[in-house]
Order: C-alpha cells, then sequence, then structure tokens
C-alpha cells in the first residue's frame, strides 16, 4: 500500500498502477522528504515528477507545501492512475502529462523547475537517463537553487552524470539509491559528494 506520508494530505492512500511502475517505498520518501524540507527545498516548490508512476513523489511535496507539479509518465495507465490521485486528494496546480520523459524535458519551461524527480523503471538505461538530465541541465530549466532527486538501484552502477549538474549526495536504503544532484554555477568548483552507507 502506497500513502502520502505527511503534510495536508497525510495518511491518504495512494492508488498504483498494476504494472509497469516501481513505486517508491513509504520509508523512502519519508527520507528522501525529510533531507529536502531540511534543505527547504519543498516549501513553494515548482516540481516536476518525471516517470511519475502514480505520482506519489509530486503529490508528497504538494501535501507538504509546494506550489505546483507536473507529473509526467508515457504510459496512458499510469497518467490516468496519477490524475485519479490528485481528484481523490483534492489537489490543485497540479499538471498530468502523458509524454516520454525525453521529449517532455526538450522544451524549456516558462519558469525554472525547483526540484525535479526521477525515478525510472529499471528498464531504462543510464544512458537514457542521462539523456534527459542533460536537458534538466539546460539554461533555464532548473533554478539556480534547484535540486534533482534520481532513484537507481543501489547495485547498479552510478550513471556518468551530465555536464552542468553536480552529485552533492547519495544515500542508499537497502535495493534503492537516492542521488541529490544540484545545478553547477558556471565557474564553480564541484565539491566532494556525501555518501552515507547502506540503511541510514
Amino acid at each position: 500500500m502506497t500513502r502520502i506520508v505527511a503534510g495536508t494530505a497525510g495518511g491518504r492512500v495512494l492508488e498504483v498502477p498494476v504494472r509497469g511502475t516501481r513505486p517508491t517505498s513509504d520509508r523512502v520518501r519519508e527520507a528522501v522528504f525529510s533531507r529536502l524540507e531540511h534543505q527547504g527545498a519543498v516549501e513553494g516548490a515548482r516540481v516536476l515528477d518525471l516517470y511519475a508512476g502514480s505520482g506519489a513523489l509530486a503529490l508528497e511535496a504538494m501535501s507538504r507545501g509546494a506550489s505546483d507539479a507536473t507529473l509526467v509518465d508515457a504510459a496512458r495507465a499510469a497518467v490516468e492512475v496519477c490524475r485519479r490521485n490528485v481528484r481523490a486528494l483534492g489537489l490543485t496546480r497540479v499538471r498530468v502529462a502523458q509524454q516520454p520523459a525525453e521529449r517532455f524535458v526538450r522544451e524549456v519551461p516558462s519558469r525554472p523547475w525547483d526540484l525535479v524527480f526521477l525515478d525510472p523503471p529499471y528498464d531504462v538505461t543510464a544512458s537514457e537517463l542521462v539523456q534527459v538530465l542533460a536537458h534538466l541541465a539546460l539554461p533555464g530549466a532548473l533554478a539556480p537553487d534547484g535540486t534533482v532527486v534520481v532513484e537507481r538501484r543501489a547495485r547498479d552502477a552510478e550513471p556518468a552524470w551530465p555536464d552542468g549538474l553536480e552529485l552533492v549526495a547519495r544515500k542508499d536504503y537497502g535495493e534503492t539509491a537516492v542521488f541529490y544532484l544540484e545545478p553547477v554555477a558556471p565557474g564553480a568548483e564541484a565539491s566532494s559528494p556525501e555518501s552515507v552507507p547502506t540503511g541510514s
């Protein structure tokens, strides 16, 4: 069962697509949002949820005070589930788009994203993921203080992050690895990423 962990919709159960998605566990989602809220990255944020599945990540952000959210998934079944979840939670300022992530990010948004989630299915390769991230690294896609959160299998090789995005932390939770990326300011030197052992 997947539910909203906290905020105005805390405790509400979410519908999950029958197949083709890999929902983030409530435990991992709670840990991710604890970090993001500590950084002040959620309140008032423009949120983009690519490979949205049930939309749990973006809807969690909205429950916790994000300004607006766009949920993107290529699968019609997932998009229909996202729309039902949005209606069931009574959230406004949430858009759901049926489109492949790699196509959606080709268009520069009208306003930069503050917080982007990417939790792709296992069959999305590292190179495909990096191509999507490369578009997010282009000028105008992310706010200067934006945050990108990527989930992958912990045992998979870490992707070669594109120019313009800097890995600031990796956290492992059992089989799940969560990477936190930020835009690199022009001329700035990359810092050493924070790494935490499995289960932290």
